[in-house]
């Protein structure tokens, strides 16, 4: 696409391109000389202005910052993301950005609220590694709700399989493990592992999230291949929050999960930690 015709009605992501050529022309620069100041090619540059590459929230402040767009850029980016999502998902961002409670129950993979930059990549890329990156960034621009003013309460309940399903290599696993444990003091963030010897339990019939608001009716959500169910049905909601409740009585404490991540850590990915959980040099 010529950037002479980029409609920026078409989408927020050729609204975004559409700006970045007025902003970076408006202060007399080219594509090149753009990307030398924010240390990026101004071939992605030029494939961001036409609309052909998805900018990143860094890319996005670095920009800003270099053109005094007091912070334009960086905001528009997160519509941007949004839009990038399956049509599907589109729904669960929203959710995900007003919520004030979120509750996750997941069965055999981190949720992706949680998940590292290459563990995402690696469950994107399962099947189809086209516009991985983009995905990837897309995927992990979701978790910026909890760098809101008014983050949500989070809990998730993840099934002891999670820890032991290899997403990439043992240092990919490591280091998912290791950000699941930087939430450990965190009052905001919490994370229970349901363990294999709780045998049936609350959640066999599968994954879930329930999301609660402020004002607005209660929401569970449900997926399958390629499509997602949310529904504000009280007889599901409530349903739903009884299971849950029951989920998080049969998972581990919130301090013995902490020390089974640590020892799935050291006995099947290899890494010694010391008494605070740190790597041993």
């Amino acid at each position: 696409m010529h950037i002479n015709v980029l409609d920026p009605g078409a989408s927020p992501l050729d609204y975004y391109g559409f700006e970045l050529r007025r902003l970076r022309e408006a202060a007399g620069l080219t594509q090149r000389q753009l990307g030398e100041v924010i240390n990026y090619t101004g071939s992605l540059v030029g494939q961001i202005e036409t609309a052909r590459k998805v900018p990143t929230q860094e890319f996005s402040e670095r920009v800003d910052a270099a053109l005094g767009t007091d912070g334009l850029l960086s905001r528009l980016v997160t519509l941007v993301l949004r839009s990038q999502l399956p049509a599907w998902f589109r729904q669960v961002a929203e959710l995900e950005a007003r919520a004030t409670h979120i509750s996750s129950f997941q069965t055999h993979l981190v949720l992706g609220l949680l998940q590292t930059p290459a563990y995402a990549r690696g469950v994107l890329g399962a099947l189809d590694r086209n516009d991985l990156d983009d995905r990837t960034a897309v995927r992990l621009a979701r978790q910026r709700v909890f760098e809101k003013q008014e983050p949500p309460v989070f809990w998730a309940v993840l099934s002891e399989a999670a820890l032991h399903l290899e997403i990439g290599d043992n240092k990919v696993m490591r280091e998912q493990l290791h950000h699941l444990l930087s939430f450990e003091n965190d009052p905001l963030v919490n994370i229970q592992i349901l363990p294999f010897s709780a045998g049936p339990h609350a959640g066999l019939q599968g994954a879930f999230d329930l999301y609660r608001f402020e004002s607005d009716p209660a929401i569970v959500y449900t997926e399958t291949y390629g499509s997602g169910y949310p529904t504000a049905n009280p007889q599901t909601v409530n349903d739903c929050s009884l299971r849950y409740d029951h989920l998080r009585a049969a998972a581990l404490s919130l301090r013995d999960s902490a020390k089974l991540m640590r020892r799935v850590m050291e006995e099947r990915y290899g890494e010694q930690l010391d008494s605070s959980g740190d790597p041993v040099a």
